[in-house]
């Protein structure tokens, strides 16, 4: 018999933007791979699919009827893995997997910054700090992608079997690549941009805290010193009318780009001069490590996600959120094309040696290994 891993998350798309190269791994092992999420979106290396009821809102009623329809699959399936993620995946599994759990399943759930983190609003910490405490009872081994989340969790004493720091999901440095001057230019024509353009990328739903407005103000201060800018913001969310209103209330609505929902982000980081991140809070942003990959120097607002990838002065700048100083920083770099290859050459350099997709499949494999002395299936070893 096929031995069985069942992933979990809110939504099924989280799979299909960061997990696939896993979901396939395990495929290449012989497993049979299982998803469990809401959405009916299609998924390559998958034996079965199964669509809950689960939601965002951990006041949302339905996740009820996600934890039943849950339960059933895993006492159905006798996986010997589950690994879950996001916040209410990781809630609804882990309480559904209770009772195999005590049959030899191995639960897995990685955090992908957790929500109590140092200067969160005190609210997170009533609302996601118990519960995290509580549930690293029923996980053998808790995933952190960052050092903040991974010292806190150490330091504060959860008690799963097993904690981890995994560099994040990971990059592929062969497909994220810098990209030559004329090979860039080509790219920019066939999008519509001229060579003289100075563009900012950011790709991030459009919600509060992705916090696109801020980089709306500074573009309202950047006008004048850099008239040629522009801020392409790939990404749908429910403010996205908010934040057409606002480019149009502050008159840099000719300066903003709003791209919508994109499936070539390579190529637009291709065309553009620097990444931006304005979001409040990020465990790991994969969207900022495809932009260094690509050789992007890069503007983020300080919190512990982009402390982990922003290095004032070496690839980019690391700044307190106010438009002010986001627009200062990329007029330093818009007028000097020399420190903008300097920071994009170091910021790619980080990502191959800490977080490209080879290092990190080897880091999870790693955690793989440790779960699989198991009650029910025995010892595991990789083919």
């Amino acid at each position: 018999m096929k031995r069985k891993i069942l992933f979990c998350a809110t939504v099924d798309t989280h799979f299909s933007s960061f997990h696939l190269p896993y979901l396939q791994w395990f495929k290449l092992q012989g497993w049979e791979v299982h998803v469990a999420a809401a959405g009916d979106h299609p998924l390559p290396y998958v034996d079965e699919k199964y669509s809950i009821s689960i939601k965002r809102s951990p006041f949302d009623r339905q996740n009820i009827d996600a934890y039943k329809e849950l339960k059933a699959y895993i006492d159905e399936n006798q996986y010997s893995i589950i690994h879950c993620h996001t916040p209410m995946g990781g809630v609804i599994s882990r309480l559904a997997a209770r009772e195999a759990r005590k049959q030899g399943t191995k639960i897995i759930y990685t955090a992908h910054g957790f929500h109590f983190f140092k200067g969160a609003p005190l609210i997170n910490w009533i609302l996601f700090y118990p519960v995290e405490k509580i549930l690293a009872r029923y996980t053998d081994c808790l995933i952190t992608i960052n050092e903040e989340d991974f010292q806190r969790a150490v330091k504060k004493r959860f008690k799963a079997n097993l904690i981890e720091h995994v560099h994040g999901v990971g990059v592929n440095t062969d497909f994220f690549t810098p990209v030559n001057k004329y090979h860039k230019a080509k790219l920019r024509k066939r999008y519509h941009y001229r060579d003289d353009a100075f563009l900012i990328f950011y790709a991030a739903e459009i919600n509060k805290n992705k916090n696109q407005k801020v980089l709306i103000e500074a573009m309202a201060l950047l006008k004048d010193e850099v008239p040629n800018a522009k801020l392409l913001l790939a990404g749908t969310g429910p403010l996205l009318n908010d934040c057409i209103d606002y480019a149009m209330e502050l008159e840099v609505d000719h300066m903003v780009d709003f791209l919508g929902y994109r499936n070539d982000i390579q190529s637009l980081l291709h065309i553009s001069d620097i990444a931006a991140a304005s979001s409040l809070r990020e465990g790991l942003p994969v969207n900022i490590m495809e932009a260094m990959a690509c050789g992007l120097p890069v503007v983020a607002v300080d919190n512990r996600g982009h402390r982990e990838l922003v290095i004032n002065d070496m690839n980019g700048y690391l700044v307190e959120g106010n438009p002010g100083e986001i627009s200062e920083k990329m007029t330093v770099l818009a007028k000097d094309k020399l420190l903008r290859n300097k920071f994009g050459r170091y910021g790619r350099n980080v990502i191959l040696e800490k977080y490209n997709l080879n290092k990190i499949i080897k880091e999870k494999q790693e955690v793989y290994m440790k779960m699989m002395v198991d009650s029910r299936e025995g010892v595991w070893e990789v083919q």
